[in-house]
């Protein structure tokens, strides 16, 4: 009796034992292959699984999205110029079971496979384009890769996120002559845009001198001609009152000048201009008396 508690015992302990050993829980990140006696069995969606310890195996898969580096490798351009190239490729199994399945099944580590794949589809791209434009066309490249990845991982039941390029590196006697180019490219743009500015300012200053040169112009006509009017207006009174006397005229002026200010004017009896001043106050003008020749003294 006592044999057979011990067996009951052994018995119990491996049933316990068996049971945990087969006890296997899967994560919301991961899917899981279950395989028995080496042939594919069922599909393992995340929470608790069990499998039979030895005879069934699980195999689990990542289901989030990874980066795996293309690492640099020196590519030849169109150009003969060796340009050191480095990339990154985003990717990620999906979730449901034919993919996972294709994961596994239909390619060997598809993160090497991925990484070598980035590799020689960089060297064939990058092979075709001068070093200039392949720095220039950072994202025709990465459109490039990202769609032959595609392509050739359709049946691994692999989704490629993205793609990235890191680094286009010339060498570096290259570099140095680059940077000497752009350099002297951003003075030269500099220098015409410096140019162009004083041009701009010059012509401002030209037309404003030209518009204040019209302006003067302008005002000195019209200060000519109205003093043109002016004139023509005194020569018209002049003619209607005074024909023929513009110069008694002006004597009139400068009279009544002076008697506004209450000047004396002295004005010699012999003068026209006091026959005109009489005739337009209503008097006669004064006649001269002829002197009689005094009779000689008797001694």
């Amino acid at each position: 009796m006592e044999t057979m508690h011990v067996i009951y015992w052994i018995i119990g302990i491996l049933v316990v034992v068996i049971f945990f050993s087969g006890i296997h829980i899967i994560r919301p990140t991961q899917r899981g292959l279950i395989e028995r006696l080496g042939k594919y069995r069922r599909f393992a969606n995340p929470g608790f699984q069990w499998i039979i310890p030895v005879i069934d195996r699980m195999y689990k898969v990542n289901v989030t999205e990874q980066m795996v580096d293309a690492e640099p490798q020196e590519i030849i351009t169109n150009d003969n110029l060796n340009a050191r190239v480095d990339a990154q490729v985003y990717f990620k199994v999906r979730p449901d079971e034919e993919s996972v399945k294709n994961s596994q099944y239909n390619v060997n580590h598809y993160q090497w496979q991925i990484v070598n794949l980035a590799r020689t589809t960089l060297r064939n791209i990058i092979g075709t384009l001068t070093l200039k434009s392949a720095n220039s066309e950072r994202g025709k490249i990465n459109a490039d890769l990202h769609k032959t990845l595609c392509e050739e991982t359709a049946h691994w039941g692999i989704e490629i996120v993205r793609t990235e390029l890191k680094e286009i590196d010339p060498p570096k006697d290259v570099q140095e002559t680059m940077n000497k180019v752009v350099k002297a490219e951003n003075e030269k743009i500099a220098a015409v845009d410096f140019a162009t500015a004083t041009e701009t300012q010059a012509d401002g200053l030209k037309r404003a001198e030209i518009k204040k040169a019209e302006g003067i112009k302008q005002a000195r006509i019209l200060q000519a001609q109205g003093e043109a009017e002016a004139i023509r207006l005194v020569n018209e009174a002049a003619e209607k009152y005074f024909i023929g006397n513009a110069q008694i005229l002006r004597k009139l002026e400068a009279v009544e000048k002076s008697l506004a200010h209450n000047a004396k004017v002295v004005v010699p009896t012999n003068t026209e201009l006091v026959n005109v001043i009489g005739e337009m106050a209503g008097v006669l003008p004064l006649k001269m008396e002829e002197k009689s020749p005094r009779p000689p003294r008797m001694a």
